[in-house]
């Protein structure tokens, strides 16, 4: 390849294009995890750049833990936390597919229920009300990830019930009934794992994870999700952009 069709810019330093460029291959699933890179070589090649400009470019995402050198082997991917936005509405099946992996999920439980106060308070239902309450274990690729249980009104529910549990995407559902998000308030705390939730999660009890509350609002300002999930701190992180 001619490095022109990179195009290079000069108010930049070189080796990190190159980076960018790589990092993008990452993102997209290009370069799988627990896969080779091409070699130095052959990099040095395809951009038609100095060595020098190569190990740069390769050491930042090493510092980074995107990339891991091996001896004898060479440099592979590493396996990326999942990244999710304050500062974006989306769901995690959104966020794992941006990372170029698979997501699914396995149903624990799925009811309705008349008992889930607290629920019911932040879906501002009545309490005589039932409302659903389902229960999954979200996974990346095969990697447990997180424990989601996601409240909804009744009508709501109603909806989503008629559905496989274990594969639906919450939010497609809601949009082929014209229902649609407009904005959500998100709470999140450090806590530690139980043994139950170590146990669903394949960890330690005790260990770290990030939970999240979310209660999420319909086009006409009235709460329609209340969800709390609780995410392995170790395959998930946050990421917050600030402005001044």
């Amino acid at each position: 390849m001619e490095k022109e069709n990179y195009n290079f810019r000069d108010d930049e330093a070189l080796y990190l294009q190159v980076k960018d460029i790589l990092v993008a291959r990452i993102q997209k699933g290009i370069w799988a995890p627990d896969t080779l890179i091409p070699t130095e070589q052959a990099l040095i090649n395809e951009f038609r750049v100095s060595r020098t400009t190569i190990r740069q470019a390769i050491n930042i995402l090493v510092q980074n833990e995107m990339l891991k050198k091996t001896q004898g082997r060479g440099t592979i991917v590493k396996p990326q936390n999942l990244l999710g936005s304050l500062g974006r509405l989306k769901g995690f099946a959104e966020e794992v597919r941006s990372k170029g992996q698979v997501p699914h999920s396995r149903l624990i439980r799925s009811e309705f229920r008349a008992t889930l106060y607290q629920e019911k308070t932040e879906l501002n239902v009545s309490q005589a009300e039932e409302i659903l309450l389902i229960e999954r274990i979200r996974f990346a690729d095969d990697v447990p990830i997180a424990i989601e249980k996601t409240s909804w009104p009744k009508d709501i529910g109603e909806l989503l019930i008629r559905h496989d549990l274990n594969q639906v995407n919450y939010y497609d559902v809601l949009e082929a009934h014209n229902i649609y998000l407009k904005n959500a308030q998100e709470n999140i705390r450090a806590i530690n794992a139980t043994i139950e939730e170590a146990d669903l999660l394949g960890i330690r009890p005790g260990e770290a994870l990030l939970e999240m509350t979310r209660l999420s609002f319909g086009m006409n300002d009235h709460p329609i999700e209340f969800t709390k999930t609780k995410y392995r701190s170790d395959k998930y992180q946050y990421s917050i952009d600030l402005k001044r």
